[in-house]
């Protein structure tokens, strides 16, 4: 898991404001203990190389194991499809005739890795987001592509994320990724600082005179602070965070 000892610094968290979402959802699974245990254990015994990494990525929700200690954005994390509902599967369209001579874009990915007959890239759309790819190991690149959009309520989140592909493969304006709002972030933000408090050994009292910038309270003064509350909130959706809740930062809220 990630050094903790500099929590008491803000702006070693403002960073988060311009993160993607997979990246915000990355620094909370990477202070996930179980998770730091599993790839260790990869590390050390690659003869369980199958077993742990689908252990990582049915636990984790990623679909390659990735070194907790690596921050984003250099951490490059591929998260499975079925968690990030903006990674778009790429496949040979039906033979449908079209009156457009348009040549197939290029797609040029930094990072991309094999398994079970697919490929799995991470590309990036140049503004600083990056959308998740899917596509047949068989494919030839100069072969056209289709997206795959399913017909649930997911689709709707592809959609979007099929949008932001085609804006930059065409050189148009990039529209934002807006599964995470500012307001989130900024929690989150203050959420990452205060569990990392609490993973150096800082009190209660003391993470809050750091996130909500208090003095010093005597105990009757702290018990009823409105920031012992808000500290103990903060804390509380951490953990949840670190257990799971992350993979909610991977999709839309959408009430229909």
């Amino acid at each position: 898991t990630p050094d903790a000892s500099g929590w008491r610094s803000s702006e070693r968290y403002a960073h988060v404001a311009d993160m993607t979402a997979s990246d915000v959802a990355w620094e909370w699974l990477r202070r996930n203990e179980s998770y730091d245990r599993d790839f260790q254990a990869l590390s050390d015994n690659e003869s369980e190389l199958g077993a742990l990494t689908d252990r990582i990525g049915s636990g984790g929700g990623c679909d390659f194991p990735v070194d907790p200690m690596q921050a984003p954005p250099e951490a490059r994390v591929i998260w499975l499809p079925q968690e990030d509902t903006s990674a778009i599967v790429l496949a040979a369209p039906p033979d449908i005739p079209s009156a457009s001579a348009d040549p197939q874009p290029t797609i040029d990915a930094a990072i991309g890795v094999d398994a079970g007959g697919e490929t799995h890239l991470v590309f990036d759309l140049g503004n600083g987001q990056r959308v998740a790819l899917v596509r047949p190991s068989a494919t030839r690149p100069a072969k056209p592509l289709g997206a795959f959009i399913p017909l649930g309520l997911e689709g709707f989140d592809r959609l979007e994320s099929v949008a932001r592909l085609l804006a930059a493969l065409h050189g148009r304006a990039i529209p934002p990724d807006t599964r995470v709002t500012r307001q989130q972030r900024a929690r989150l933000c203050r959420m990452l600082q205060a569990f990392d408090g609490h993973r150096a050994g800082a009190t209660q009292q003391e993470i809050a005179q750091v996130v909500f910038r208090i003095g010093s309270l005597g105990r009757d003064d702290w018990q009823a602070s409105s920031a012992r509350h808000a500290t103990k909130a903060l804390l509380r959706d951490a953990r949840a965070m670190i257990v799971g809740g992350y993979r909610a930062l991977l999709r839309h809220r959408r009430q229909f």
